[in-house]
Parts: C-alpha cells; structure tokens; sequence
C-alpha cells in the first residue's frame, strides 16, 4: 500500500515545493514560466487530424445540489414582438441581447484559478501580501488578465478509472502518485516540464448516472495531496481535473486544500477545475493515445481570480 504524507509533511512542502523566486522576486505566471516557443511549436507538431474535442461542461442556469447558486440569465431584449409589431424597444435594429452573472468558483463551472484564488498566511504566490486582493479593487495582482494570450501546450490525459478498472473514483478518495506512474507505463507517455496534466476521476460519469449531490456533505475525489512533489517534480504547467481538485472530506484538518493552498500559494500552479472529460476520455481511448494540443482561452477580466474557459483539446 502507497504511504500517504503525514499532515505535518504536507505542511513542509509550503517550502520545500515552493517556486518563489524561481523566475524573479516580481513573477505572477508561476508554472506558466514553463510554456515558451519552443514548446508551443512542438504542440502545435502533434495536430495531424484537425479532430477538437471541448473539455468545457455547459453553464446552466437551475439550482442543483452541487450549485445551490447558479448563473443567472436573463433577456435584455427578445424575439417577441416583431413578428406582431407591438415591439416595445428603444433599439433601431431586430436583435436579441442577453444578461449572464455568475460565481465561477465551484463545483459545476469549468475554470482557470488565477495566482491571486488562495493564499496562505496571508500571503499569495511569491510572497505578495493578501491585501493586494481587496473587496473594492479586485484582484490587483495575480489576476487572470495575466494568462490573457492564452494557455497552448501538450496536453495529458490521465483516466484513473481505466488505470484501476473501476467505473468511478469513490467519494472521499483521492488519485495517489502511483496511479499517474502506472498511465505512464500502461499508456506509453512521460509527463514532460510545460505540460497541462489532465486527470480523469471519473465524478462527472457518476454526476450523470446518479445525479448531483452536495459534495460538501457527500465527498469528492481529487488528486490526494501526495500528487504534489510529482507535479512539482515534473514541472506540470497546469493541472486540470473533473472535480473541484480538492478532496473532501479534507485529509488533514491544517491544511483543507493543499492542492490549492500548497499548488496555487507555493507553486504557482495554475489550476483547472470541474472540466469535462468524458469525451477526451472517449477520444483517446478510441486513439490509444493520451497526449495531444490542449488550447485553454481565459477571458480577460480585470482583477479577477479566475475565469471560466472551454478547454480545447486537438488531435
């Protein structure tokens, strides 16, 4: 049986993972230092299908056990009425505008956490005070404006299910070290500095066949927090999974989510939440291939944590 950190090992990595400093005391990308020309040239390489396939799931706008707050949706101007010619509007032209507001953090809105998400000890990535992410400003610092280009790499599947022949990851559980060793060794490909790890649990699966629960009050997988001197060790430049990347109920009472807290606060990994990857997971199974181009576009909101994407993955 794999040995698990204790909670006190887990605390260390907050030093003896940490990235601060490593690419000068002013940095705000974190491990998207490890995405450069080179590398975009050599994703760029691996496109020889034109086949896409979206990692994004699709916002809705209903309550549901795992979203008790939903995006909200309204018309700002309709169809109805044209046809009729009892329109009521100030506008000169037919069209149809929409209102969409939404809190993206969670557990149902596929989305970049940017650097200025988690802090740790009142301090963010690099050691900037947590102030700089104030009520009245936003996020001065950090913010998700910094990945505005764009994120472009190799991109890696990782189905842990298909690895352990199980439908589904149990609630509560979390993909240990070893599971990421044996897709490699199983699947034929080696996590490389710059890639975007994707990790399957296969909780969306469960999410669809089941129905949504309160992962609050009924667990989550994730990667355990023993996946992170492997991330660090291989210099992963994103890590994206199908869960909230956090497992729940928390291992260590310290430290509740170190993937966040010891990835984002001392690392500066960039992370991916709640993405869908049922159809990559099809696609590459289908392929017998795991890696491909993975294209994830961020909006570029203005001193904001994160923002929602639609992660594009390219054979």
């Amino acid at each position: 049986m794999e040995t698990l950190p204790t909670e006190e090992e887990v605390l260390e990595y907050f030093s003896t993972l940490s990235n601060w400093g490593r690419w000068g005391n002013d940095d705000q990308m974190g491990t998207l230092n490890y995405l450069d020309k080179k590398k975009t040239l050599e994703s760029a390489a691996m496109i020889n299908e034109g086949v896409t396939v979206s990692c994004a799931r699709p916002i809705v706008f209903e309550p549901t056990p795992d979203a008790t707050g939903p995006a909200v949706h309204y018309m700002v101007e309709s169809g109805e009425g044209w046809a009729t010619g009892d329109k009521i509007t100030s506008r000169a032209s037919q069209a149809a505008t929409d209102y969409i507001g939404l809190v993206f953090h969670g557990f149902t809105v596929t989305h970049v956490d940017s650097l200025a998400h988690f802090f740790w000890q009142g301090k963010m990535y690099n050691g900037r005070p947590a102030h700089l992410v104030s009520t009245s400003m936003g996020a001065t610092e950090e913010s998700i404006e910094l990945a505005g280009k764009g994120i472009f790499s190799r991109g890696i599947l990782v189905d842990v299910p298909k690895i352990r022949g199980v439908r589904w990851l149990e609630r509560g559980e979390g993909v240990l070290p070893s599971d990421i060793l044996k897709a490699e060794e199983q699947c034929g490909f080696k996590i490389k500095e710059g890639d975007l790890l994707l990790i399957r649990t296969g909780q969306l699966n469960r999410r669809d066949v089941e129905g949504p629960v309160d992962f609050r009050l009924e667990g989550s997988t994730a990667c355990h927090a023993a996946c992170l001197p492997l991330f660090h060790e291989r210099g992963i430049a994103l890590l994206g999974t199908d869960t909230g990347n956090d497992v729940m109920p928390a291992p260590y009472p310290k430290v509740i989510q170190p993937i966040h807290q010891v990835g984002i606060v001392a690392m500066g990994l960039w992370i991916l939440d709640n993405a869908n990857l049922e159809d990559l997971a099809k696609a590459c199974t289908d392929r017998n291939r795991w890696e491909f181009a993975l294209s994830i576009a961020t909006l570029k909101l203005a001193n904001t944590t994160g923002s929602p994407v639609n992660p594009i993955a390219i054979f």
